[in-house]
């Protein structure tokens, strides 16, 4: 998913926000991960905005997607060009309202913006881990996220709440700690990868290590394999658009250019645009973390880590309410994986809400503006909250 998707910052901003970092060591034994890798000890980055209540029954976890981070909302500083990758929906007055709600939001371990992750430094070696880094799961990524919400204090979640791989998140949460939540809002995802999921993220992974300078992920003091990863960021960013939104977007335009070229430079819209991605990407990501996390995105399988192969002794773990929701366009994670989701919440008799909302634009389309999809979060997070009111 496309993070930092260009967006304008329509409506008013939570303002000026901070990273923050958390860091246990599971009472000095380290974290044992589903692996059964042991980790020393483990730091989340994370950010919060709104205010957190009394009784701290508002706080909401957003679960970012899978190259993305903490930064959810809001500017690091008066200079910042961009708000968080989700300002669209989070703010005073905006569906997920900092004005009613505390949000939560880390990123993810595993990754590298702040966590611990491939390129932390190993304290047995003083160097990064890179691939010495042990693989780690949605469960694990899940695991480290309670403790921060114990760290900070808050026993039951009002919801959680993500899109694509951090909707991923919000379905292992549901499950793994069903009295921590009151309701999740699982967007554009699954409980396990198609097998052409697997296959586009495998392609991406082996389009990094085929780099001459990924060097099986030793490269943070010879340099980073920047060709690999930007390929590998073009191929992803492919299966985030739709066949229509790339028609309507780009179709067969030539860039720059009148007629074709007849050599290998970068005749089309698309094919430069698709360049100007992975290039942009390289910037701001690490090769490793990225191999890391899509490989998490394909373990998963919520049915059988929580239900013994069946999807509805899954869903029978979970107590929360759910609002689902899936797109006319997106072909990655497709409605149909959505409503099976859904069929098994109902089999267990949860309370459940379903939309499948008519977008052109793919799998993106949740971080895109859309009224329908703001109408339905913030009325399902006002019932929520309404009724957490009324049992007081």
């Amino acid at each position: 998913m496309s993070e930092y998707i260009e967006h304008n910052a329509d409506g008013p901003s939570v303002g000026l926000v901070k990273k923050e970092t958390f860091t246990f060591d599971e009472g000095g034994s380290g974290l044992t991960l589903d692996s059964g890798r042991t980790l020393p000890s483990v730091t989340l980055a994370y950010e919060t905005c709104g205010t957190l209540n009394e009784d701290k029954s508002n706080a909401i976890l957003v679960c970012h997607a899978l190259t993305g981070d903490s930064h959810v909302a809001g500017y690091y500083n008066e200079e910042d060009p961009k708000p968080g990758w989700w300002d669209l929906m989070v703010g005073p007055g905006k569906p997920i309202d900092t004005d009613k709600y505390f949000i939560i939001c880390s990123n993810t371990i595993g990754g590298c913006m702040g966590s611990t992750g491939p390129m932390t430094r190993n304290p047995e070696t003083n160097h990064p881990y890179g691939t010495s880094f042990p693989v780690v799961t949605i469960g694990d990524m899940v695991r480290c996220q309670r403790r921060l919400v114990d760290h900070l204090g808050i026993d039951t979640l009002l919801a959680v709440a993500g899109g694509s791989v951090g909707g991923m998140q919000v379905l292992e949460w549901s499950v793994r700690y069903p009295d921590r939540v009151r309701a999740a809002l699982p967007l554009a995802t699954t409980t396990k990868h198609s097998a052409q999921a697997i296959a586009f993220n495998e392609v991406a992974r082996q389009a990094i290590m085929a780099d001459p300078t990924w060097n099986k992920g030793d490269y943070y003091e010879t340099g980073r394999p920047e060709h690999g990863l930007a390929v590998a960021r073009m191929v992803g960013h492919i299966t985030y658009l739709s066949d229509e939104s790339m028609r309507h977007k780009f179709d067969r335009r030539l860039q720059d250019r009148v007629e074709l070229s007849f050599d290998f430079e970068a005749d089309f819209q698309v094919e430069s645009y698709l360049r100007y991605q992975g290039n942009k990407f390289v910037d701001r990501f690490d090769a490793n973390s990225f191999l890391y996390l899509t490989k998490a995105a394909d373990y998963f399988n919520l049915e059988n880590q929580h239900g013994e192969g069946s999807l509805v002794s899954a869903f029978s773990r979970a107590s929360c309410r759910y609002l689902v929701i899936s797109f006319t366009s997106d072909w990655l994670y497709p409605t149909y994986q959505s409503k099976a989701m859904v069929k098994a919440m109902k089999k267990n008799g949860l309370d459940v809400s379903f939309c499948e909302i008519e977008a052109p634009w793919g799998h993106d389309a949740f971080l895109l503006p859309n009224d329908r999809l703001n109408g339905l979060l913030s009325g399902f997070l006002n019932r929520v909250s309404n009724e957490i009111t009324g049992d007081k």
